[in-house]
């Protein structure tokens, strides 16, 4: 079984129409998304709805549940996600608002965790960057590996502390998949992963898009130029 993992779109059309591209020409059997489709972007009703289409298991991102469930989170946003969200929850149908609202914060699969930011406390939206921050969290899921995004920064972390560039089936993980619509790592370009669980193999993705139309659209919207500019440069 091969299963592509996406997380945070963020309202990127374009960038969510190339992953789908890239994705059909790879004999996935699966999509999985760890969430925050919305907010940043200009296109929220649009990547909802194709979420909506494609994926058959999806989890809530923050930006998910501040828009369309407890607006009282964006006080912990940015200036910039604050004005973007509640610009996304004023566009949003409703269909598509009770749609990110039912999102479940986690979801098991052939032992393996999905969600959206950490498993110790997926409703925390606890970031994992480093080793140190991974190794605390394995305590908290019995799976083999848990896909986590919420960073925007693509990584691997092995239980063991090392990783020497590929799976090893007596050991667990967490791997960060990156982001498809607003990578923070330095490389505009979209990021996911594909995970083959017949080879216990992992395959990082990167492809360009039409990242310039993405920003154009950003401003034309009214939403903040930073916010355009930010997806170009993929920090």
């Amino acid at each position: 079984m091969r299963i592509a993992i996406i997380s945070d779109i963020h309202s990127n059309l374009e960038a969510l129409t190339k992953a789908f591209e890239i994705i059909d020409t790879k004999n996935v059997d699966e999509i999985v998304c760890l969430g925050d489709i919305v907010g940043y972007g200009a296109n929220p009703n649009e990547c909802v709805e194709l979420i909506r289409k494609r994926v058959k298991y999806v989890v809530m991102g923050n930006h998910d549940y501040a828009v369309a469930v407890d607006p009282a989170e964006l006080f912990y946003f940015s200036s910039y996600a604050r004005e973007s969200d509640l610009w996304t929850r004023e566009v949003l149908t409703k269909e598509n608002l009770d749609f990110l609202k039912s999102l479940p914060f986690t979801i098991s699969l052939k032992n393996l965790l999905f969600v959206h930011s950490a498993p110790a406390q997926p409703r925390e939206w606890e970031y994992i960057f480093t080793e140190a921050q991974a190794k605390v969290q394995f305590q908290y899921f019995k799976e083999k590996i848990c896909f986590i995004g919420h960073s925007h920064f693509p990584g691997i972390f092995p239980e063991n502390g090392f990783y020497n560039g590929k799976l090893d089936r007596n050991t667990r993980y967490i791997i960060n998949v990156g982001s498809i619509g607003q990578p923070r790592d330095g490389d505009w370009r979209l990021c996911f992963g594909i995970f083959d669980m017949g080879t216990w193999t992992y395959e990082e993705i990167r492809s360009e898009y039409d990242v310039e139309k993405a920003s154009v659209k950003i401003i034309q919207n009214g939403l903040p130029e930073f916010l355009a500019r930010r997806i170009l440069i993929g920090r």
